[in-house]
């Protein structure tokens, strides 16, 4: 009862920096459709049916958020970054889900793991926590899964990483310093010296908020972005011959992954 009236009163002092979270959670949604979309109109130039919530598309989206809801109950701090940053592998069943069914089914696990963790574990004040996760991971899905979307090649599946990596890296960075890091200031009652101290009890060089994010947030996300990639590339292609079949048949891949 008493985090749900903090996090009433979050909204409340805070209605334009919330609006501004939410608006960012619809342009991933919007981004999603519309290269599904795009693709969708190109593949039926081709012959090719494949629509976006198909009974196979369904299936991926619920085994995989399930995996990735676990994924994230696991996680846990890096030396180099303050210890409310915590690391975990959730992120990985959306990339293989997203490069398997498309950049929409990619968001929806992202979204689906989030929505669990909230009614399960219960909401952060705000919702700051769940819809930065959201956010980050979103950040980290849909570069890769759109451009492998449209190129189902191995070389584009390395370049969709690096440039997921890329985007998550340089887009964390950015709402951290713009959004998330003053909207969790807010929630938690604390000014953003605050956490700027945490990072500076790690690293010295740390001094203000561009270089908490640049030498914490950055870096943080950039060994996310790496390590995620890295594993998906291990265990798509084991994966990928079940993936490709029926909705049926994907219900087995709870039993074949070992992330």
């Amino acid at each position: 009862m008493e985090n749900l009236r903090q996090t009433i009163e979050t909204i409340t002092n805070s209605t334009g920096r919330f609006m501004a979270l939410l608006l960012l959670i619809l342009a991933a949604f919007a981004v999603a459709a519309v290269a599904e979309s795009l693709a969708g109109k190109r593949d039926a130039k081709s012959g090719i049916t494949n629509q976006t919530f198909s009974t196979r598309n369904i299936a991926i989206i619920g085994v995989f958020s399930a995996i990735s809801f676990v994924l994230m109950l696991f996680e846990f701090p890096l030396p180099f970054a303050p210890g409310f940053y915590k690391f975990d592998f959730s992120d990985i069943p959306a990339l293989i889900g997203g490069f398997a069914a498309g950049p929409m089914v990619g968001v929806m696990i992202e979204f689906i793991k989030v929505t669990l963790n909230v009614l399960i574990q219960g909401p952060t004040p705000g919702f700051v926590g769940e819809i930065a996760n959201f956010v980050v991971g979103s950040a980290f899905i849909i570069p890769a899964t759109v451009i492998y979307r449209f190129k189902k090649t191995r070389s584009s599946a390395l370049i969709s990483c690096i440039a997921g990596t890329a985007c998550i890296t340089l887009v964390g960075a950015f709402l951290n310093a713009f959004f998330l890091l003053p909207a969790y200031a807010l929630a938690f009652g604390q000014g953003i010296e605050t956490f700027i101290a945490a990072g500076t009890a790690i690293n010295p060089a740390i001094t203000n908020l561009f270089t908490f994010c640049a030498l914490a947030v950055a870096p943080f996300n950039l060994l996310k972005g790496v390590i995620d990639s890295v594993i998906t590339f291990l265990v798509y292609k084991q994966l990928s011959p079940v993936l490709k079949s029926s909705g049926r048949d994907v219900r087995k891949v709870a039993g074949e992954i070992k992330v």
